[in-house]
């Protein structure tokens, strides 16, 4: 079998052979210099790498060569996406799962999690809960299980959270990272309204993909690994990829993450809307000891630096399985999107879970409140957005893609953030992060190019200073 990009097979376009053979070429290329210097000129066309050349980037052991490959990700993530940092939180709606993937609270055979299922009733709390932290942004997580979690119950669950308004809060934007489904089920999920679909592959790596999976149906590789393909021939046009760091080796999953990322692009002409790199941690039932492959600050930090040279264009997302100190580090080597206020279990938003019970699928390494993290972010040069803009304005998958390669995205995304960060500063805010964010926003105006579109923006944020909400660009 042979690597082939434009197949609809998994097994050809995450073909294992080129996978090891890209991995053994990084290592034997770590310290060639000219190579690396050579890939680097290409990098900074800012068109992407191809996941051979990116390989060598991350196995590069060359100092000087490395400190080059974040200069370029940061200059990079600030061509396509400036200092903005979008923000989201994610809802768990039930925990009950079918899978028995080891690494995960969730399977069936774990004792020590309680099972739980939240009712729409629960989930109007949670929302409501959310909107009054300030949150515009979800993305919606639940375990596999046909019987309690059916495709009909996310349905309804992304109808409940689109129709709750509560004061100046409305969600605007609902992600969905569900299993693995049909085209029929994506189809119901693109009616529904849903932004992105997110699924992890967990590890690109066939075999040990399947003794991580020993049973349910997450165990059906193939079927798994091409549910990008059958969602965006279902017409949802905006995707996100992710694996899991630490269950292989992750010089081949980053390698593997690329070539799905090529796929798409060849195929459907748009690559993943965003790019998720979290990496095993310890949760109930899960002893890291188990996995060898775990990767440290160092490495983690190199992969999203890598990621963002290499798929210039995505949205990088980093969530708050990271504690604090790291966040900080990687927010300025390509991150683009990250959480805050963050709760993993099934239901605490509303309100906390009881003692004794435990829901979380991972435990939570950044524990700030929303507020603390958009004021972390202000003080540390960020944009904190809450934008949907896009989305709702049909700027999706092609258009989205075609906007932001060509640097045109800023002209609609800097202002859109400039004022849903006016709306989160009155509707939410502390009094030291209003007065953070009014600074910052007083001095990114003089950023806006287009005089007319400064003009607008500044009648807009008046608008919401005499109480109007929701204006886009």
């Amino acid at each position: 079998m042979s690597y082939n990009p434009t197949s609809m097979r998994a097994e050809e376009f995450i073909e294992n052979s080129e996978a090891m053979e890209t991995v053994e070429y990084a290592k034997a290329n770590r310290f060639n210099m000219a190579l690396i210097d050579s890939i680097l000129e290409q990098a900074k066309l800012k068109t992407g790498l191809s996941h051979r050349d990116a390989a060598v980037l991350l196995a590069c052991a060359l100092p000087e060569q490395n400190a080059r490959i974040e200069e370029l990700a940061n200059s990079i993530k600030r061509e396509f996406y400036g200092s903005r940092i979008v923000l989201f939180a994610p809802l768990y709606l039930s925990d009950y799962c079918v899978n028995g993937c080891v690494y995960c609270p969730y399977h069936y055979g774990n004792p020590g999690v309680f099972r739980k299922k939240l009712t729409q009733a629960e989930i109007a709390g949670e929302v409501t809960a959310l909107q009054d932290m300030g949150h515009k942004r979800l993305a919606l997580e639940s375990g596999e299980d046909p019987v309690n979690n059916p495709i009909e119950y996310i349905l309804e669950s992304i109808n409940t959270v689109y129709s709750l308004k509560h004061k100046n809060g409305a969600i605007r934007r609902v992600n969905v990272n569900i299993a693995a489904t049909t085209e029929e089920n994506y189809k119901k999920l693109r009616d529904a309204g849903i932004g992105t679909y997110i699924l992890f592959q967990e590890t690109y790596n066939r075999t040990r993909y399947e003794r991580l999976h020993p049973t349910g149906p997450k165990h059906h590789y193939a079927y798994h690994t091409e549910a990008m393909d059958r969602a965006m021939k279902a017409g949802i046009e905006d995707v996100g990829l992710g694996a899991l760091f630490g269950l292989e080796d992750c010089l081949y999953e980053f390698t593997a993450l690329l070539m799905h990322a090529e796929h798409l692009e060849t195929v459907f002409g748009v690559g993943p809307h965003t790019i998720s790199a979290p990496r095993i941690r310890a949760a109930a039932g899960i002893d890291l000891a188990d996995f060898p492959n775990a990767v440290d600050d160092n490495m983690f930090a190199k992969i999203i630096t890598c990621v963002r040279v290499a798929v210039p264009y995505t949205g990088l997302i980093v969530s708050t399985r990271e504690n604090r100190e790291c966040r900080q580090r990687v927010l300025n080597l390509g991150v683009s999107q990250i959480s805050g206020g963050s709760r993993t279990s099934v239901g605490g938003y509303d309100e906390p879970e009881p003692e004794g019970v435990n829901t979380s699928q991972f435990d939570v390494m950044d524990t700030r409140s929303l507020d603390e993290v958009v004021r972390w972010l202000l003080q540390n040069g960020h944009i904190p957005s809450f934008c949907t803009a896009c989305y709702r304005e049909g700027r999706t998958g092609d258009r989205f893609m075609a906007l932001c390669k060509s640097g045109q995205i800023a002209n609609c995304c800097h202002p859109n953030a400039l004022m849903t960060l006016k709306e989160y500063l009155l509707d939410y805010a502390s009094a030291e992060t209003q007065e953070v964010g009014g600074e910052v926003i007083s001095s990114e105006l003089g950023g806006i190019p287009n005089e007319k579109v400064r003009r607008i923006v500044m009648d807009n944020l008046a608008g919401i200073e005499n109480g109007s909400r929701d204006f886009r660009l």
